[in-house]
């Protein structure tokens, strides 16, 4: 993936030239793009298969309406309030609905669309679908979660009538959605076997389409900043309440209060519900001096304290949602030659095999002890971190999941493809990135074990 190039304007954008070939439109509604990595990726391998792209989803800070990026036409709208209580959720979803179907039509008018890919949550794009149906668009879902068990996640077994009522309609919208699609992506095995058990899709219709970091980006950098402490712990991703953040502060309470160990600082990247609890409890707990919350993340500050950091962190817990669940932070940390620490669970075993030290979910000491063990034995982080490297940019890249994924939108065309067009090209990995820091040299294993262990320039 190339830097993005950026053009907008607070009034319309230029158009872009006419592309070849089909129109998809990519509906997202709980990240802005391209901040949603996967997404991103998506667009970019249907540009380079010759599609035109146009994603609506809500703006992030200072966005504009509209962007013409890399490629892809963004349409974005003001995001609805932070949602509390089933009434909040409500308006949420309407809201965010009838601005996705008002884009919709400005993006028919300008240029007419043949496919729809709804990105859940939350699943009521089927509808939207449905109602474009009469014109000739296909419907694509990508599944990115489950939501009858995310619900069950943050609020257990429904005990009330009225918490029956909400899960059985979020198995209604999930089962509409599965009807309606022509075709259904699903982020791992296991996301698949529910589309065909519980979803009653044939297995012909659901393809398989990890979200892999692109590998040939995500790669460890030399820091360019001084080291804050002798050892570094970092998170990234969604700090919500499935997420287990709260207990990396537990953690960090553990490590410094009762085991004395003020050489460690902890960085989380990212926002979501939880993050201002986050901060409180952290002040509250005297951590200020050693956690550090740094808010939304780009590409050039997740390579930054990504390639800083000694150990990173996966707190999610076991629960129906997260143990089925490909976490992208896993394969992200591994890119960055990053030993982790995580709760064992099905589909993060899948990502990091033996590159990962996990222990049960929930005890916290177990995690504080690993963290330790890492930390304490610079040879294991050397292991484990080029182990990691090699098992992601080996088994987990995106450059095969985005054959895997345009070929969803070939067969759903009939496009039929010559071999030497879906090559995958090699290029010379470059020394520098698009901030001119220098990439670590990778087929230097000497160099790159080295780095593993002090996270230093040579």
């Amino acid at each position: 993936m190339t830097t993005p190039t950026r053009t907008d304007s607070p009034a319309r954008p230029a158009e872009p030239p006419d592309a070849p070939g089909q129109h998809i439109l990519i509906i997202v509604q709980n990240l802005p793009v391209p901040l949603d990595r996967r997404v991103w990726l998506e667009c970019q391998a249907l540009v380079a298969a010759g599609y035109r792209v146009s994603v609506i989803c809500p703006k992030g800070p200072d966005d504009p309406p509209e962007q013409w990026l890399d490629g892809v036409h963004l349409y974005k709208y003001r995001p609805a309030p932070e949602a509390r209580g089933l009434a909040g959720f409500l308006l949420e979803f309407s809201y965010s609905w009838l601005r996705t179907a008002w884009l919709s039509r400005t993006v028919w008018r300008r240029h007419r669309f043949t496919a729809i890919q709804a990105c859940n949550p939350p699943d009521t794009y089927w509808l939207l679908a449905w109602l474009w149906r009469h014109r000739g668009v296909r419907f694509v879902f990508d599944q990115h979660d489950l939501n009858p068990e995310l619900f069950l996640s943050r609020f257990g077994v429904p005990r009330s009538a009225r918490e029956r009522a909400e899960l059985a309609g979020l198995r209604w919208l999930e089962r509409m959605t599965y009807k309606i699609a022509d075709r259904v992506i699903a982020t791992n095995e296991s996301y698949r076997r529910i589309a065909i058990d519980r979803g009653r899709r044939q297995s012909s219709d659901v393809t398989v389409v990890r979200s892999g970091p692109d590998t040939r980006v995500m790669r460890p950098v030399y820091p360019t900043g001084r080291r804050r402490t002798r050892f570094n712990l970092v998170y990234l991703g969604i700090m919500g309440p499935q997420d287990g953040t709260e207990l990396i502060i537990d953690v960090m309470d553990d490590l410094v209060h009762r085991r004395g160990r003020q050489d460690i600082h902890a960085t989380l990247l990212g926002f979501g519900d939880c993050l201002a609890a986050l901060r409180r409890r952290t002040t509250e707990l005297g951590l200020d001096d050693y956690v550090t919350f740094t808010g939304r993340a780009d590409r050039s500050m997740i390579a930054e304290h990504l390639s800083a950091a000694d150990v990173g962190l996966s707190p999610d817990l076991k629960t129906p949602l997260n143990d089925v669940s490909t976490m992208n932070k896993t394969m992200e940390y591994m890119a960055y030659a990053l030993p982790s620490v995580a709760f064992d669970l099905v589909e993060t075993r899948v990502s990091g095999g033996e590159s990962v030290r996990y222990v049960e979910s929930g005890d916290g000491k177990a995690f504080a002890d690993q963290i330790l063990v890492l930390l304490d034995d610079p040879e294991l982080r050397a292991d484990l971190g080029v182990r990691a490297r090699r098992r992601v940019s080996a088994a987990l890249d995106w450059r095969p999941q985005s054959l895997a994924y345009v070929g969803v939108y070939d067969r759903l065309f009939g496009v039929s493809r010559p071999a030497d067009e879906v090559r995958d090209e090699i290029h010379p990995a470059p020394s520098f990135d698009e901030l001119g820091r220098r990439y670590v040299d990778l087929t230097d294993e000497t160099e790159l074990r080295r780095f593993v262990r002090e996270r230093t320039a040579p």
